[in-house]
């Protein structure tokens, strides 16, 4: 049997799904974090940066926060591996370009919940950890480059096209054929679908936020206009009912944190 087999077979066993599934908690926690420092800037008392950053700074300063923190670092390894598995052998029950199309989506799934665990590993240990920094840094590396305008520009565009996705994989619900709600009552179906509606919509408006900032930053070649999820939420506060508006974001994202609890239970984890 080849080690690619063997792989294979162990990220079929029921150990591998169980500890995936275990990874969503993480994920949801992770996400609850999120919606609580949104919530915050919304009331002018945000201590954190609006990011993952200060979600996880968020969760480490609650009682048994390092042990909590690890908890989700381990967690989003775990989901970090399974898409791996996946986007190597995975997503076998369609065919042809949607494959190809759901493989790289799990590459890059891998990337996302692998730069999350890093950035929870620094906040852990005490490493500068500020995403917003480091994003507005790259942001103007990449400028002092030949067209690097244009690049970041494009990036911009490709955020908001992801954006646009979250909002309409939510809306139309596509999310629902990748869960098993087996004997679930009806009234569970209903409300894990809805938290996923709600959740995946919010982080689209927040995706989209982030993009047109990107595009503000390459428009007026000003890469402080470029720094995350942090500089989108405060943007969206500073608005005509800005902080409605962020209310409603931060409801979102915790809705989705409440869907990831439900993807605990009943989402489907097989290769």
């Amino acid at each position: 049997m080849t080690a690619a087999n063997t792989a294979r077979r162990a990220t079929q066993s029921e150990l591998f799904k169980n500890l995936t599934k275990v990874g969503f908690i993480g994920y949801g926690l992770l996400h609850l974090a999120l919606a609580w420092v949104a919530a915050q800037i919304a009331f002018g008392e945000g201590g954190q940066e609006g990011d993952q950053s200060g979600a996880f700074q968020k969760l480490a300063e609650q009682p048994f926060g390092k042990v909590l923190l690890w908890f989700v670092l381990i967690c989003l390894v775990a989901l970090a591996v399974w898409q791996l598995a996946l986007a190597i052998w995975g997503h076998r029950d369609v065919r042809g370009k949607e494959r190809i199309w759901e493989r790289v989506a799990s590459a890059a799934r891998v990337v996302i919940y692998a730069a999350l665990a890093w950035t929870a590993g620094k906040v852990v240990t005490g490493a500068p950890s500020s995403s917003a920094d480091q994003q507005q840094q790259f942001t103007a590396d990449l400028m002092s480059k030949p067209a690097g305008e244009w690049l970041i520009g494009l990036t911009g565009l490709g955020v908001i096209a992801f954006g646009v996705g979250m909002l309409w994989y939510g809306w139309k619900r596509k999310f629902e054929r990748k869960l098993n709600f087996g004997t679930a009552t009806p009234k569970t179906r209903k409300s894990a679908i809805r938290a996923g509606q709600v959740g995946y919509i919010a982080k689209g408006v927040a995706f989209g936020i982030v993009g047109i900032l990107l595009l503000q930053a390459a428009v007026t070649n000003d890469p402080g206009k470029s720094r995350g999820l942090d500089a989108a939420l405060h943007t969206l506060v500073a608005q005509p009912f800005g902080k409605f508006l962020l209310l409603a974001v931060a409801l979102g994202v915790a809705a989705f944190g409440v869907y990831c609890f439900f993807q605990a239970k009943y989402r489907k984890v097989g290769t």
